[in-house]
């Protein structure tokens, strides 16, 4: 979302002087706060804290001009001096530790840096919630107290959802993967921990620590390939794969983490903007999902659609597709420069405006910006002493480790595995490559100024007597005929272990730059097979990287003998890598990406975006749920340093799925509701007609460490759907899919009882070729480790009436059911769709056969029992 230049006419340039020396929050010196005590606006309703937040929000936008109004749509929202508020900066980054990316950050002074975690990419190879919502938490301390410093704002945007569809994507390292369900739950967990709600009641009640986004929404995974980049890419996407796929973890961000905003990204889908499509903006985002915050485009993408895709004639036609389409705020100056042209040609009214005001101010009262001085509020007291701490640092550390992988492990001569490695016999240690003394390419992108920086050359050191350095390549390209491969040669030769930190870096994969090629970049790969031939004792590769890279060489090479992937392992990545080649921390993660191999290439263009293999035209499908081919290393695996084995302890075989009342599970389509018959066992049932609350599949997995060391296991439970579902409602089911993971410690010897609820309507269910989520019936499959569980899924069968013996036996009864229905009609709360259901001429002759053929259809829609007790009353 780095800014581009905008097209701008030259008499709007003094305008854009005004708005570009507007004091914002962001400077050193903090502005003058809203609601300031003897300010112009204290004793105004929007002051006032015991009004509810949005009748304050009301009041202040209320109280502007339309001049003042349009200021405050963009991201570098204007001050408005008469009423106390100071200019704002919307845009502040915190991907994985606050980052200056943004201009909402500045470093210097008292805040001259902040804690830099792992890359996002590695911290999801941990697959720890725990660890994901606790870095969320540490940022969200960093960031106020550089918010109460002046150096910040209140609204960060992040965390990259994104599904890492390609592996050449470079933004794929911002993400937490290829999964669906690991993306999903990891985007709930670090918006928990960034916006830490506190306060009592419900929405828009919860006052926020600071205020996350989820970007960029949605089919958003190109930035420049093969001639197309992210500002003219149309991304023709199924709804299928729109519903299973890449929309999934934004769907999880608004409705389980609650996120205070939502950026549409650049790209169209299906010839839409995505910042124009109202069917996303409000029908999805804020309608289904029921966002409570405001929806923020990403920077300069109404410019985009407008001058670049040249989606709208006028630049006030795109600003009235945008806001009309549910749009709250332009990162960029576009909203500025023409909203009131388009209001004053009708294209949008103020009413518009005012609504997308309304989403934005709303979030700033929840973040109490209008509560008077921020020194008095709950986090008043965090400070300069709040960042770099000990525990923050400790914590990137621990998150290092935690995401580290191991990829291989040779038996040594002594049918031990070579790694760990002992100081004792290693006392001279080489450590090679590009990477042997990163710093900067550590962090990966979006990162601000860590605390400090542990390299891999400093974290092996740490243990041996002696690391000897020789980088073997002069940078991560690795070109040319000068490379000083030779130097790393004679220092393996003369070490009694080699340690080889190679892979990939900001200048081959980053915002705005994919890859053409999953090898490792120029000369890497002879430097490491030359070291590796050259060493008298073991070789260690450590690859650096976001996206996988096809290191087939060096897997099958005997004498590499482990291989680790860190991805960018933040400040404290040196360390991590030496505490788990030396033993001190057993490795446990595992790939969140599956490593292809280089032909995968020629078979995926970039710009083809579905999910789903094609046989008949070659098209091999993408990620672990939909491609079966070949692979380097597939999604999920990641050795130990000990072995875990697998038990199950409980897991139901069977499971009832009940239907909400007037709903039947999908067979064939029914002639009418009279006379509808089941033919033929069902084989789905859409999501929409089930009764999904506690719908769970309960498994509880006891995992024993059956080696020498104590070690964290990661329990993942596929799922595989009835293989006839493929040639019902709900075809094309993922292969197989992660449906639940928990991450657990084991001591050696040791055993621990994993418990999981798998929700049968989130988890167990597919997505057919509408985008309609559906519960196949039948044998369901659940794979964890070497185990495999079978759970049949029922449907609970409603009654089937034959109406015409049930009126001939119906006529001889009394007309006790009017009397029922006039004199015993329960209250309407008591049962929901009753009222709305009854026929309105049961009142009148219910004797006649017209009547009783209304009450049969009337219990066939699924009110049987409540008939009977009304009779029995």
């Amino acid at each position: 979302m780095r800014r581009r230049r905008p097209h701008l006419p030259l008499p709007l340039l003094p305008f854009l002087l005004l708005l570009a020396t507007t004091p914002a929050s962001s400077a050193a010196a903090r502005a003058a706060f809203a609601c300031a005590p003897g300010g112009p606006a204290t004793t105004l309703p929007f002051c006032r804290q015991s009004l509810p937040l949005q009748a304050r929000a009301r009041d202040l936008v209320s109280r502007l001009t339309r001049a003042e109004k349009v200021r405050l749509l963009v991201n570098n929202a204007a001050g408005v001096p008469r009423l106390g508020l100071a200019g704002y900066e919307w845009w502040s980054e915190a991907l994985h530790g606050v980052s200056d990316t943004g201009p909402g950050v500045k470093f210097g002074g008292a805040f001259p840096g902040a804690t830099a975690f792992p890359q996002v990419i590695g911290a999801a190879a941990s697959l720890n919630t725990t660890l994901w919502e606790l870095i969320g938490r540490a940022v969200s301390d960093e960031a106020r107290a550089m918010y109460n410093g002046g150096r910040a704002g209140l609204t960060f945007w992040s965390p990259n959802v994104n599904i890492f569809r390609d592996p050449r994507w470079g933004r794929g390292q911002e993400t937490p993967g290829e999964d669906p369900a690991v993306s999903a739950r990891y985007a709930a967990a670090y918006v928990r921990g960034l916006q830490q709600p506190y306060g009592s009641g419900g929405g828009h009640h919860n006052r926020l620590k600071l205020a996350a986004c989820c970007k960029h929404f949605t089919a958003y995974d190109l930035d420049n390939w093969g001639g197309t980049d992210r500002f003219h890419f149309n991304a023709v996407v199924g709804a299928q794969d729109l519903e299973d796929t890449f929309n999934v973890p934004f769907r999880a961000c608004v409705a389980d983490g609650r996120a205070a905003s939502v950026m549409c990204s650049y790209n169209q889908v299906n010839g839409v903007p995505t910042c124009a499509d109202e069917a996303f903006l409000r029908g999805t985002i804020r309608g289904k999902w029921g966002l409570e915050g405001y929806i923020v485009s990403d920077c300069d993408s109404v410019d985009v659609f407008f001058r670049d895709q040249h989606y709208t004639r006028t630049a006030e036609d795109a600003v009235a597709a945008t806001l009309r389409a549910g749009l709250d705020l332009d990162c960029g100056p576009f909203l500025a420069l023409y909203t009131e042209s388009a209001v004053a040609r009708r294209k949008v009214s103020d009413a518009d405006v005012d609504a997308a005001l309304l989403n934005t101010v709303t979030v700033q009262m929840r973040l109490g910006m209008f509560d008077g001085d921020p020194a008095s509020g709950p986090f008043g007291h965090l400070g300069p002493a709040d960042v770099c701490t000990r525990e923050h640092q400790d914590l990137a550390l621990d998150a290092a480790r935690q995401s580290v992988v191991l990829l291989k492990n040779q038996r040594g001569k002594h049918r031990n595995d070579v790694l760990p490695l002992r100081p004792a016999a290693h006392r001279v240690v080489a450590v090679v490559g590009p990477h042997a003394d990163a710093t900067v390419a550590m962090i990966g992108n979006y990162a601000g100024k860590p605390c400090r920086y542990t390299t891999p050359l400093q974290g092996v050191g740490g243990y041996v007597a002696r690391a000897v350095h020789q980088a073997g390549c002069t940078d991560v390209a690795c070109q040319g005929k000068n490379q000083p491969v030779a130097a790393a040669v004679d220092a393996a030769r003369q070490a009694d272990a080699t340690v080889v930190v190679a892979g990939l870096d900001q200048k081959v994969e980053a915002e705005g730059l994919d890859r053409t090629s999953l090898l490792l970049p120029g000369r890497q790969a002879e430097l490491i097979s030359a070291v590796a031939k050259a060493s008298k004792g073991p070789v260690i590769l450590v690859l650096m990287s976001g996206g996988p890279i096809d290191i087939a060489f060096a897997q099958n090479d005997p004498r590499i003998d482990g291989i680790l992937w860190v991805g960018y392992p933040g400040q404290a990545g040196g360390q991590a890598i030496a505490d788990v080649i030396f033993g001190h921390h057993n490795p446990g993660g595992k790939l969140p990406v599956t490593w292809y191999p280089q032909d995968y290439l020629q078979k995926v263009p970039m710009t083809n975006m579905a999910m789903r293999a094609n046989q008949a035209r070659g098209y091999p499908g993408r990620t672990y749920r939909f491609y079966t081919g070949p692979t380097i290393h597939p999604f999920g695996h990641g050795l130990s340093y000990t072995q875990f084995t697998h038990a199950l302890a409980h897991a139901p075989a069977q499971l009832t799925v009940r239907l909400s009342g007037g709903h039947a599970a999908t067979t064939a389509s029914t002639s009418s509701l009279l006379n509808a018959t089941r033919t033929r066992p069902a084989r789905t049932v859409r999501v929409a007609h089930a009764r999904c609350e506690g719908l769970t599949v309960p498994v509880h997995v006891d995992v024993r460490n059956v080696g020498d060391r104590d070690g964290a296991h990661a329990v993942l439970v596929y799922h595989a759907a009835p293989s006839s579902s493929t040639a019902a409602p709900g075809a094309d089911a993922p292969a197989r899919q992660l449906v639940a993971f928990e991450k657990v410690h084991v001591p050696a010897g040791g055993v621990a009882r994993v418990e999981m609820g798998i929700d049968v309507c989130d988890r167990l269910s597919v997505a057919d070729r509408n985008g309609v989520r559906r519960i196949p019936v039948g044998e369901h499959r659940l794979m964890i480790g070497e185990l495999t569980h079978s759970v049949t899924l029922g449907v609970e069968q409603l009654g089937v009436i034959d109406c015409s013996r049930w009126i001939s036996i119906q006529r001889s009864i009394s007309v006790s059911y009017s009397s029922s229905f006039s004199r015993r009609s329960p209250d309407p709360a008591s049962v929901g769709p009753l009222r709305r259901r009854r026929p309105p001429s049961l009142n009148k002759s219910v004797g006649s056969a017209e009547a009783y053929k209304l009450i049969c259809a009337f219990l066939k829609n699924g009110h049987l029992s409540l008939m009977r007790k009304w009779h029995r009353d």
